[in-house]
This record gives C-alpha cells, sequence and structure tokens, in this order.
C-alpha cells in the first residue's frame, strides 16, 4: 500500500525553472519577421561593448527576441585586457537591481578611501600624504567603487543575456553602412549592410543604436561628429602586480609631486592569487612643444607624440614621482597591459536622429556620443547608464505602450509622434555635456602644478580636494539630477497644493524628481523581513507608485485610505502589471493588523507593505511629513518622475498617462 497518496497541479513545474523577467506587456501586434529575402528587425544595435550588451540585456528582458533584436559586435570575444575598470556606486546599484552584482561585489577590489599625496616641504621626504577621504561621500547602498576588468563585467551581463537570448551578440561582425529609405518601407527605413567573417549582408530595422565607440561607423553614416578639443597633455596607463613600499598602493591616491603626476587605482585579484594595480601618469616629454591644447594640434603629431611613450618611460616616470618610495613590477612578465592615450573631451551635439515623421529612428550611446579622459572613472559607466535610460523608452515605444500625439493632449506632445524617445536626448545629452565640462576641470587639475616645491601658482591642494568632492556626487553616479520634461514634473506646486517634500539636501535622499530614489532599509509587514527598497524597484521596465502614508492610516475615512483606493481604481486604467505598488507607513496609535486597513493593501501590496521607522527613517530620509505623507511615482530607470500629496492622486494619473499609454478593454 502507498504510504501516501499525491495529487499536484502543472503549475508546480514553475517552481523547478529558471526565473526570468516577465516579458512587458505588448499592445502592438507581436513581431513576426516579414518571409521576405530581406532580413528585419525591430532594433539592431551596433557594437557589444558595456554600453550595447546592457541596452541588449534590458530589450532581451522586456520581452524583445531573437527575431526582434540583433546585436552585432566586430570582436570575437569580450574584452580581454586593458580599458575600463572601475564599477561606480549608482552602476553597482542598477547591477543590483538586475540582480547580476553577486559576483562584483564578491570579487572586484572596493576602494572605500581616496589618498591625497603632494610635494612636502621637507626634502628629504620629497612628497607626503595630505588627507585620506571616503572614496565615495554621499548616501548610497554601496559606498565604494569596485574595480574589475571590463571583460568580466562584460562577460557577466552576457551570461545573463543568454538566459533570454539564444543567440546573445552576433561576434566577428561589423556594421559597414546604413542609410534610410523610407520610400522602400516606411516601416523598417533604415537599411544596413553587415560583414560577418567577410560575408556581407543587407537587413532593415525600424531603429539602430550606435554603441559602437569613439570611431562609431553609425555616427560617421549620419553625418554627425564629436565636438570639442584634445588637450596637449598625454598620459600613460600600466596594469601589473607591483613590489612598493608606498603605503596606499591599495587605496585610490592622487599624487602630485614635483617630478609629475600619477593616480594609483588598486584592482581585483588575479587567478594567481596576485593583486593588480593600475597606474595612471603623465608623460611630461610627450607633451606638446606649442601646449595649445587646441585641434590645431594635429592628429598626427598627436599619434607621433603618443607612439614615443614607452612602458619604461611610464615606469621610470612613475618611480620618480613616487620618490624616496620604491615601486616595480613584481617579476619580469608582471605587465598586464600598457597604452598611451591623450586627454580630450568631445561631445556629438544630437544623440537622436529622427525620420521624415519625427519618430526616433537612430541613436547613438556611449563613447558614440562622448568622450573624456578615464580620470573620473566615468567612461564605461556613464556609457551603461545611457542605455539604461534609452531601454526602457524604446521598448515602451515599440510595445505600443506610450500614448501617441493623438491620445495626448498636453501641448508638448501634439506634434511628436514619439515624444517619450525625445527625453533620451533631453535627458542624457545633459549629462554628458556636464560629465564633459567636469573631466576638462579635472583633467588641468591632475595635470597642474599643485603647490610643488617648484611651484606654487598653478593649482593649489586645497582647491584640487575641493574640486574632487564637489564633484562626488556626479563621479559616483549619484547626483546625476534630470532636468524637467515630459517624464520629470517638478513644476505645478501653488499655495493650496505645496510640494510634500522639505529640504535640499538631494544627495542625502530628499526626494526629488529627477534624481533616483535613494535606497532605504525598511522591515515589511507581512513577514518581518528586512528588505532594502531597492529590492523592489528591480529593473524589469515597470513603473511603480511609492505611497508614504500619513499618521491617520488607521482611520478608514482618513487621507490615508482614500488616496490608496484611488490608486488601486487609477492603476486598473493602465496596461497590467506594468505598474507596481510599495506602501510605506509611519509610526501610528494603535496596533496595525490586515483587518484595519483597507483591503486593497492587502490585495495590491501585501508583500510591499513597509513599516517605514522601525530600521531606517524612511520619512526623515526622504523629507516627508508623516503627518501629511506623500506619493511618489519611480520610473523605470530609479529615478523620481513626480512627487505628490496624498490628495493628489489626479497629479499622479495625469503624470502616468502622459507617459503610459490607457488600457484596452
Amino acid at each position: 500500500m502507498a504510504p501516501f497518496i499525491e495529487h499536484a497541479s502543472q503549475s508546480r513545474d514553475l517552481r523547478s525553472l529558471p526565473s526570468y523577467v516577465p516579458p512587458l506587456p505588448r499592445l502592438t501586434p507581436e513581431f513576426k519577421p516579414p518571409d521576405d529575402a530581406i532580413d528585419r528587425y525591430e532594433v539592431v544595435v551596433a557594437g557589444g561593448g558595456p554600453a550595447g550588451l546592457m541596452l541588449q540585456l534590458l530589450l532581451a528582458r522586456y520581452g524583445l527576441s531573437d527575431n526582434s533584436l540583433l546585436c552585432v559586435d566586430l570582436k570575437p570575444s569580450s574584452l580581454k585586457a586593458g580599458q575600463a575598470d572601475g564599477i561606480q556606486p549608482r552602476t553597482l546599484e542598477v547591477f543590483k537591481t538586475l540582480g547580476i552584482s553577486d559576483e562584483i561585489e564578491k570579487d572586484a577590489f572596493h576602494m572605500w578611501e581616496l589618498a591625497f599625496w603632494n610635494a612636502s616641504d621637507d626634502p628629504s621626504k620629497t612628497i607626503e600624504r595630505q588627507l585620506i577621504m571616503p572614496e565615495a561621500p554621499v548616501a548610497t547602498r554601496f559606498p565604494y567603487t569596485a574595480t574589475l576588468h571590463q571583460g568580466r563585467i562584460e562577460r557577466i551581463m552576457e551570461t545573463d543575456l543568454l538566459r533570454y537570448s539564444a543567440r546573445g551578440v552576433m561576434r566577428n561582425t561589423k556594421l559597414v553602412s546604413l542609410k534610410f529609405d523610407e520610400s522602400s518601407d516606411a516601416e523598417f527605413p533604415i537599411l544596413a549592410e553587415l560583414e560577418t567573417d567577410g560575408v556581407r549582408r543587407a537587413l532593415r530595422t525600424k531603429h539602430l543604436v550606435g554603441a559602437d565607440g569613439a570611431h562609431s561607423v553609425v555616427r560617421e553614416q549620419i553625418g554627425l561628429q564629436l565636438e570639442g578639443q584634445s588637450l596637449d597633455h598625454i598620459w600613460g596607463v600600466v596594469d601589473l602586480p607591483v613590489d612598493t613600499d608606498f603605503p596606499d598602493i591599495r587605496r585610490r591616491t592622487a599624487v602630485h609631486s614635483p617630478a609629475g603626476s600619477v593616480m594609483i587605482i588598486p584592482r581585483e585579484r588575479t587567478n594567481t592569487g596576485e593583486y593588480l594595480t593600475r597606474l595612471y601618469v603623465q608623460v611630461p616629454e610627450a607633451a606638446s612643444p606649442e601646449g595649445t591644447g587646441t585641434d590645431a594640434d594635429s592628429k598626427e603629431d598627436a599619434k607621433g607624440r603618443r607612439s614615443s611613450v614607452t612602458l619604461e618611460g611610464i615606469l621610470k616616470q612613475v618611480q620618480d614621482a613616487l620618490h624616496p618610495y620604491y615601486i616595480r613590477p613584481k617579476r619580469d612578465d608582471a605587465i598586464d597591459w600598457w597604452a598611451a592615450y591623450q586627454i580630450g573631451q568631445r561631445i556629438c551635439p544630437e544623440a537622436v536622429v529622427n525620420d521624415s515623421q519625427g519618430v526616433g529612428r537612430i541613436f547613438i550611446v556611449g563613447d558614440a556620443c562622448h568622450t573624456h579622459s578615464p580620470k573620473a572613472g566615468q567612461g564605461m559607466n556613464v556609457s551603461m547608464m545611457d542605455s539604461y535610460n534609452l531601454a526602457w523608452k524604446l521598448a515602451y515605444h515599440i510595445n505600443g505602450l506610450t500614448p501617441t500625439a493623438q491620445q495626448d493632449t498636453s501641448s508638448s506632445c501634439d506634434s511628436d509622434p514619439s515624444p517619450l524617445l525625445r527625453t533620451y536626448h533631453t535627458e542624457r545629452h545633459k549629462n554628458a555635456q556636464d560629465l564633459i565640462d567636469f573631466d576638462r576641470q579635472l583633467s588641468s587639475g591632475w595635470s597642474a602644478k599643485v603647490d610643488t616645491v617648484e611651484s606654487k601658482s598653478d593649482f593649489s591642494h586645497e582647491e584640487f580636494v575641493s574640486m574632487i568632492k564637489a564633484g562626488s556626487g556626479f563621479t559616483t553616479g549619484c547626483g546625476v539630477e534630470y532636468d524637467e520634461n515630459l517624464a520629470v514634473e517638478r513644476s505645478g506646486f501653488n499655495a493650496g497644493t505645496r510640494s510634500p517634500v522639505a529640504g535640499g539636501d538631494y544627495l542625502s535622499g530628499i526626494l526629488r524628481p529627477g534624481r533616483r530614489l535613494l535606497n532605504v532599509k525598511m522591515k515589511r509587514f507581512a513577514d518581518g523581513d528586512q528588505r532594502d527598497i531597492h529590492d523592489d524597484l528591480p529593473s524589469t521596465g515597470r513603473f511603480r507608485i511609492v505611497s508614504l502614508l500619513s499618521t491617520d492610516l488607521l482611520d478608514p475615512e482618513g487621507c490615508s485610505a482614500a488616496a490608496l483606493n484611488a490608486i488601486t481604481g487609477m492603476t486598473r486604467k493602465f496596461p497590467p502589471s506594468l505598474i507596481g505598488q510599495i506602501v510605506i507607513y509611519p509610526h501610528v496609535e494603535g496596533e496595525v493588523e490586515w483587518t484595519n486597513l483597507p483591503p486593497c493593501v492587502k490585495d495590491q501590496a501585501e508583500m510591499s507593505f513597509y513599516n517605514g521607522y522601525e530600521l531606517d527613517d524612511t520619512y526623515r530620509i526622504y523629507g516627508v511629513d508623516p503627518g501629511h505623507g506623500a506619493l511618489v511615482v519611480v520610473r523605470p530607470d530609479g529615478y523620481v518622475g513626480v512627487v505628490a500629496g496624498l490628495r493628489d492622486v489626479e497629479r499622479i494619473e495625469r503624470y502616468l498617462g502622459r507617459n503610459i499609454a490607457a488600457r484596452t478593454l
């Protein structure tokens, strides 16, 4: 006789399958490539580096299949050596919301402190430490910069990508040419030619994204140029395990010495058990003789000066700058990678090209639209954040999740068939320009003599440190702010409906539309779990409404109950699963129980209903009076879109209505 009789549903199979991000709802017809002689896609991405991989990964997670989405890259594999290595706190926050940060958290080197060394008044010392400060002196879930080889970061993203895409990145393939050809096919107006292993083929696509670096074929083919100038400073960079008695070799360190400037970046441990160090050093003999710092310094001259830089010269310059400390490779074959480069800051005035109907068709991201020095550790980070900003907007447009000009009667959208797509350039171009401006200032500060024994006129040590501190919000990525636009609503409050947020210390978490929502730790009501709010903001392409309830929570006729009921009804007007809810409550008089809460709380937010005061003081951090509460819409990329009072659910609905198409019944 059987010991027990089992009855089970086939749905239990879901428990043993891999967990995937649910695709976005689609209001447009499912994409089925036409049976034609030429391949057609909805999106083609040129470039499989960090920016291209981030975009492809997100679009695939949002539901675009291999039939719809193609990413090509000339390289046969992910990067093997050199290039970017720093992952800033905001990028780490994003990786966490993607669920791919564990390996980086575990294996990357964490830079917690930044040391400043300067020329010493004591000739026997030559240089001495002036200051140690936090690497990330801002409020963030990750108060450090992680260093890990770019190739490994690419591999982490590509591994996750292969859960959603059987093809992944199409390697050994380059984009040869592209052009608009609306007359032949208005739905797929971009005609492109690819070459794979020497074989060429044509294809058509609705949208094309250039993530193909500073020498972008996409940018060149559409007639755009990077504008700016190159400075006359030539720097060398080398990765290696070092033998040294310099005391701050495992801190990020800025050294200004009479012999020149050095930046030390501690790196991760290799498979041999050794820790890498990256050394940036200014090479004074490679500077332009004229020192004009303009484009009159020709490409040929710059190339010649870079080619004159040698590994031996870089290592000698480092040794001279760190004197009297010694520094040398651990062994003869220790050099992992080295290069010489010229500092320059350039930006493309346009990042989007529209078709004849005004629809955004071609986009450029990352180094294709902005280049700069590596001093601020921003290249890979800003490039990936370009894609993070673009991906959800492009997916919404393709899936028909944004209102058309006819649906939206607001003046900003009347003549624009893709208003949400337009905000990509609005938001990221300003961020890129801010990066260029900061990098120009930082590069000049690095290359200037800073209070050396020989000169005290160029740049004071205090000015240099102040510049680093002032730029910390930008360099960490945590202080990025988008101006008001379709997806950022900041104005509109009047004397009768004041902003429910008080304070202006936005880096510390005060809510502000256009800035990211700061992570806070809260206690979940249902099970007592101590959760980070960012864990309830996964990168799935969804909007979230965060309801910070007031102290009248237990009053069934109170403002909190009315707001919760109104929000639940309002979200049903939009496509299903596109808007999630997070509900937070302050300290109240009386016992909070499911039975004395509006039923919609348990129905809509059972596992996202939080105590907002026992762990972090959420209301104080966000600048919200618990006596009044607030409503916050968080965009799919984690940025605050709008803030309203508990009584102003209509403001939330108007904002969402401008960005999300109404539900079709």
